[in-house]
């Protein structure tokens, strides 16, 4: 290419091959291929489905995530609303019963009291009065904790977790979608379905292309400006084309051209010298040309 490029330079021609961009998708999981729905050498446009794989197991999966979600959503509601009512009178009863059995143990404590002062019971009769009025007496401390546990409401580091906890579920939840979504293989740009490697009920490994999209309607020319034509040329210029096996002359645009050369010599830069340095190109055919192959021989006229 870099001798053709030197020689054409006389007579103001810079070759090149028809290339479009090559576009492979490839497989995310080891699945089996469902649906080919669109065939090879057919021309796609940007979202149409090339291929299918199979999708129950990530299906229930993410059916599963969905189900952590509203879980997790469920208690956070909880934490929010706080006890029911019905908790708070069950708490409260349960409070009146320990006070009235600390009032009953209180009146059996005083009771044995008087009685050892006449000496009508023993001591043991009345440690194990004072016992019970003791544990009766804690039995109401803990019944006022857990009524007050109930009318305080949530704490607030308990809503926090209940937050972190849910929007953990929602982001796995998302992060399982987006792997439902890509068993679904689709065109990222309009083009030309060149290749589908597997076939239909074969199992594609991970990683590899299950679909070839070569970019574009129409292929650009690649080609290598010689350096004396570089600094007359830029984006957006029209240039004129002749490609192998057509008569008519073709007006293609340029769409990028280097700003590094390919090629530089080692040596001190004179004027032959300099004619070596070569700029790759890229000029864009018309979309009526479509259907002209890649590779195909293409001859640039330079300004």
């Amino acid at each position: 290419m870099f001798i053709s490029g030197c020689e054409d330079n006389k007579t103001g021609l810079a070759l090149g091959t028809l290339e479009r961009n090559r576009i492979a998708h490839t497989a995310t999981v080891n699945e089996v291929v469902t649906e080919l729905p669109i065939p090879q050498g057919t021309l796609v446009k940007k979202g149409d489905v090339l291929v299918k794989l199979d999708d129950r197991q990530q299906k229930a999966i993410v059916a599963k995530a969905k189900a952590s979600v509203a879980e997790a959503q469920a208690n956070l509601d909880k934490l929010r609303n706080g006890a029911r009512p019905e908790e708070v009178a069950s708490a409260s009863a349960k409070l009146e019963g320990a006070q009235a059995a600390l009032t009953e143990s209180e009146t059996a404590y005083q009771r044995a009291k008087n009685l050892i002062s006449q000496k009508l019971v023993s001591q043991a009769n009345l440690d194990q009065a004072l016992a019970t009025r003791d544990a009766k007496a804690a039995a109401v401390h803990e019944a006022e904790e857990a009524l007050l546990l109930l009318t305080n409401g949530t704490r607030p580091e308990d809503l926090e977790i209940g937050k972190a906890n849910l929007a953990m579920m929602e982001a796995v939840l998302a992060s399982e979608i987006k792997k439902l979504e890509d068993l679904t293989i689709v065109a990222t740009r309009d083009g030309r379905l060149d290749n589908l490697p597997w076939n239909l009920g074969e199992r594609v490994t991970m990683g590899s292309p299950v679909a070839i999209v070569l970019a574009g309607i129409a292929p650009y020319a690649r080609i290598y400006i010689p350096e004396p034509y570089r600094v007359k040329i830029k984006v957006g210029d029209s240039l004129p084309l002749h490609v192998d096996g057509l008569t008519e002359t073709i007006e293609g645009t340029v769409r990028w051209i280097s700003i590094e050369p390919a090629f530089t010599p080692y040596y001190a830069l004179n004027q032959e010298e300099r004619a070596r340095l070569m700029y790759l190109a890229e000029v864009q055919l018309p979309s009526q040309y479509a259907d002209l192959a890649n590779g195909v021989a293409v001859q640039v006229e330079l300004p």
